[in-house]
């Protein structure tokens, strides 16, 4: 049987740009985000004849693998996370990948990088992946500068170019030292501040949603919309990342990145054209609108919790503080729940609702827009009140998509009103698995294209809003309210939602 809803496309402007010569650089290759996530999508890129065709990759780590060892490593992440290879496609792929080991510490180290890149005859564009704890950048890229590895980069310069992962600094302080060692030694044009979240199609897809449909950004402003939600759950709790975890916690891990980007992409003004430095203008606008939070009232606008035992899928699951790793007597949370205002003329009034968490009934990210009820119902005895509002939904993941629910006739009775949803997934509509995040981020990176990465003054907007929260919770010495594993999180969340009338959508 079809599908009751029938959605038909036409591609009316398709491009994809295939970079130029260039050498991408694993600092922490042996780690499990090179194995995951790097190495599947480079191979992906190669699948799709997107890897220009002088291209290199070096790891680089402690370990002591070799070529041959990084190369069955890599092998080892194409059948784990690749639905389809060969041998021939493999060994092709692979054939470019090289090693490096020793300490990040040590001059000849970078002395044998640069003997590499001798021996290779590598040219255009380098690019250094520091997939090492933070604490490491600073060096790595001083003793890179040292052996003459990177240089800021001219106009026209296929140059060198930085990619940092998350999280950057612990709060505003640390952000900006981190910064300011990168800035010592770099431009902002080399750096590249990643957060996978912006890879995926549908949050890149909110732009283009926004602004090339003259039916919405219309009404997308207080006049109609009466809030939005964004959530971010996870089902698991936290399995091998206790000990970078128990130091972070969700507000560090999820809001100061993925959940503020998200809110940024939906509520920024339209850029002036589809730069990345326009876009990011965009961005920082909006981060810098964003009411602060009233410190003497933390608890009604942004609310902590951490999940203890529960069932998850029909397992009983141990709590947080039960977790391998963990502190018994850990403070750190593991959900957060925000209520956020922006003082502009688009949005101002308009709550934002953020929610972020593990150990929660599935693992789902949407971005909800909730429209504001009709006026009067002509429909009596429905009152306005009875009538569904209007939402736009956007599902970031796992099944990533658009879903608009509106109010229509049910056959039959006389006066019979069914709230409808429709929906579509990508998948089903294009026929095609969609490319994992890395695939976009890495490729853009290779392109010189910052528009998924995040600014510096973005990212400190972003500290300097959460930063005086994390320091009262440090202060008040409270524990974060408890939640049982596989409910929606705690309950002076809804409670936060309801004062106004609201309530979360159900997960």
């Amino acid at each position: 049987m079809g599908s009751p809803i029938k959605i038909t496309t036409r591609d009316e402007f398709c491009i994809e740009e295939k970079p130029g010569p260039c050498t991408l650089i694993i600092f922490g290759a042996s780690g499990d985000l090179t194995q995951r996530k790097l190495v599947p999508a480079l191979y992906n890129l190669h699948k799709r004849k997107l890897l220009p065709q002088d291209f290199h990759a070096i790891g680089c780590a402690r370990s002591d693998l070799g070529d041959e060892g990084f190369r069955q490593k890599a092998c080892d992440a194409i059948h784990a996370g690749c639905d389809e290879s060969t041998k021939q496609g493999e060994k092709e792929f692979v054939g470019r990948f090289y090693y490096i080991h020793g300490s990040y510490d040590d001059s000849n180290f970078y002395k044998s990088l640069a003997k590499k890149f001798g021996e290779l005859g590598t040219s255009g564009c380098r690019i250094f992946y520091l997939a090492t704890p933070p604490a490491l950048y600073g060096s790595i890229v001083e003793h890179l500068k040292d052996a003459g590895l990177i240089d800021v980069c001219e106009e026209e310069d296929p140059c060198a170019r930085i990619v940092v992962e998350k999280p950057f600094g612990r709060d505003l302080q640390s952000a900006r030292i981190l910064n300011d060692q990168l800035k010592n030694v770099l431009d902002e044009r080399q750096i590249y501040r990643i957060d996978h979240y912006l890879g995926k199609e549908t949050v890149q897809n909110i732009m283009m949603f926004r602004f090339a449909n003259t039916i919405f950004e219309p009404i997308w402003n207080r006049q109609y919309i009466d809030h939005v939600q964004i959530t971010a759950a996870e089902s698991i709790g936290v399995e091998h990342r206790a000990g970078y975890y128990d130091k972070a916690g969700a507000l560090r891990d999820m809001f100061q990145n993925h959940m503020l980007q998200m809110m940024s992409l939906v509520a920024m003004e339209p850029p002036i054209s589809f730069d990345p430095d326009r876009i990011r203008d965009e961005k920082t606008k909006l981060l810098s609108a964003i009411q602060s939070f009233p410190t003497d009232d933390l608890d009604a606008w942004i609310i902590r919790g951490q999940y203890g035992e529960g069932v998850i899928d029909g397992d009983m699951v141990p709590g947080y503080k039960g977790e391998a790793g963990v502190d018994p007597a850990s403070r750190t949370e593991t959900y957060v729940a925000a209520k956020l205002l922006v003082d502009n003329w688009r949005w101002q009034d308009v709550p934002f609702y953020l929610r972020a968490g593990k150990r929660l009934p599935k693992r789902t990210s949407e971005i909800a827009v909730t429209f504001k009820g009709v006026p009067h119902s002509l429909f009596q005895p429905l009152t306005q009140a009875g009538l569904t509002p209007n939402t736009l939904v956007l599902n970031v993941q796992p099944d990533e998509g658009v879903g608009l629910t509106i109010q229509a006739k049910h056959p039959g009775p006389k006066l019979c009103m069914s709230a409808l949803t429709m929906d579509f997934k990508y998948a089903d509509i294009f026929h095609e698995d969609l490319p994992d995040a890395y695939e976009r981020l890495l490729l853009d990176c290779m392109l010189g294209d910052q528009t998924l990465f995040y600014r510096q003054d973005g990212m400190e907007l972003a500290w300097e809003l959460l930063t005086p929260v994390l320091k009262k919770w440090e202060e008040d010495g409270k524990h974060p309210f408890p939640y049982s594993s596989g409910s929606e999180g705690p309950s002076e969340a809804s409670e936060m939602l309801a004062q106004n009338g609201r309530a979360w959508r159900n997960l």
